[in-house]
């Protein structure tokens, strides 16, 4: 294949209780349907809330599944729980191996690495990252693993949260320790990306579109394709809309196209909610 063609979308925070996200997901998929890539990939907060909802989760699978060409998944925050941080206090949904065999039970897997048109792409569960649970050892000896045989093929690595906000030593605040891949994993993590050519990282979870590079590689954020969050819970860091972004892999070349999709709405949190400002 010297060509491939991939969809990232983001933070659908799915519920049948909640016809908006619905239908912007609606409109995401006919834009799917109308540029048929080869693969779409779904970077986390499939579900609105599943660990309180397993309907949620049930919800988006069903959605996933009616998408026009194949789909891979990740967990975020919102399907298994969140991470602990060394700053802050411990999330109200920690994430736990309960809700990740719940995730497993309902989606499928939470890692995964296939390769195509001469990339290697990986997909990581984020958010047992510095949790000590079992599956966080096994994923990163699977990972060591799987760097271990890449054989020089540039990489794109997908996860739910960035890794961080403009550089590897970005210090966690009380503020901002949720939304990145935690300490000390997060410097685990690049210290094994940094054996081999990592050219991507695609993430979502911020809910803001942003596209930089930090010496060769380019990190690209994934708006959410349901809705922006206010002010009083997020500072504007990249662009707030929603979205998707479209990705076309050659050998040693990337293409990114950032995408609004035909309907999509901008729809705050706090009109979605009901909550008056």
């Amino acid at each position: 294949m010297s060509e491939f063609r991939l969809t990232q979308i983001s933070d659908t925070h799915l519920a049948r209780r909640l016809q908006q996200l619905t239908d912007n997901f609606h409109r995401v998929s006919e834009h799917i349907d109308a540029t048929r890539p080869d693969l779409v990939v779904n970077t986390g907060d499939l579900a609105f809330d599943a660990p309180t909802s397993r309907d949620d989760l049930q919800f988006a699978r069903e959605l996933h599944d009616s998408l026009p060409v194949p789909c891979r998944h990740l967990p975020g925050n919102h399907d298994v729980g969140d991470n602990p941080t060394e700053v802050a206090p411990a999330p109200k949904d920690l994430a736990t191996e309960n809700e990740r065999q719940n995730y497993l039970s309902v989606i499928g897997e939470d890692r995964w690495r296939f390769d195509a048109a001469g990339w290697c792409f990986i997909g990581l569960n984020s958010l047992i990252m510095n949790t000590g649970i079992e599956s966080e050892a096994e994923q990163f000896g699977w990972l060591a693993s799987e760097l271990g045989r890449v054989n020089g093929k540039p990489i794109a690595l997908f996860l739910h949260k960035p890794l961080f906000l403009n550089a590897p030593d970005d210090p966690e605040t009380l503020e901002t320790a949720i939304r990145y891949v935690p300490q000390p994993r997060r410097r685990s993590l690049i210290e094994m990306f940094s054996k081999v050519d990592l050219r991507l990282v695609a993430t979502g979870h911020v809910h803001q579109r942003r596209d930089f590079t930090y010496r060769h590689t380019r990190h690209v954020w994934a708006p959410s394709t349901g809705f922006i969050l206010p002010e009083r819970i997020q500072p504007v860091i990249g662009i707030k809309e929603v979205g998707l972004v479209e990705y076309r892999f050659q050998p040693d070349a990337l293409e990114v196209r950032h995408v609004k999709a035909p309907g999509q709405t901008d729809i705050d949190l706090d009109s979605l909610i009901g909550r008056k400002s």
